[in-house]
């Protein structure tokens, strides 16, 4: 995919960049490249492989599913402003 000079204005008026002709210039070549490596990675062949969610073969490490607090919702709801069954009420917004 080729990409002009203008195109390089106009994305950079796109995102409230203050680019003269010269950093315009030298973007040009940026992404000209970026878009040369961009067809270069499009034109592999990945039909047998499977996509990773991390690139390095790690797991994480978890903590154990205990519970660390005591339960404070009696608490809590003895200071809301209305309370029904333990939930909060709250005035309706939407009509």
């Amino acid at each position: 995919m080729a990409i002009e000079h203008a195109d390089v204005l106009r994305a950079a008026h796109l995102a409230r960049l203050g680019l003269d002709e010269g950093e315009a210039a030298h973007y040009l070549d940026d992404l000209g490249r970026i878009l040369e490596m961009v067809d270069q990675l499009q034109a592999l062949d990945t039909a047998g492989v499977t996509p990773m969610a991390h690139p390095l073969d790690a797991t994480q490490r978890l903590r154990a599913d205990e519970v660390t607090e005591t339960d404070q919702r009696d608490d809590f709801q003895r200071c809301a402003p209305s309370v029904e069954n333990g939930l909060y009420l709250v005035p309706r917004v939407v009509e």
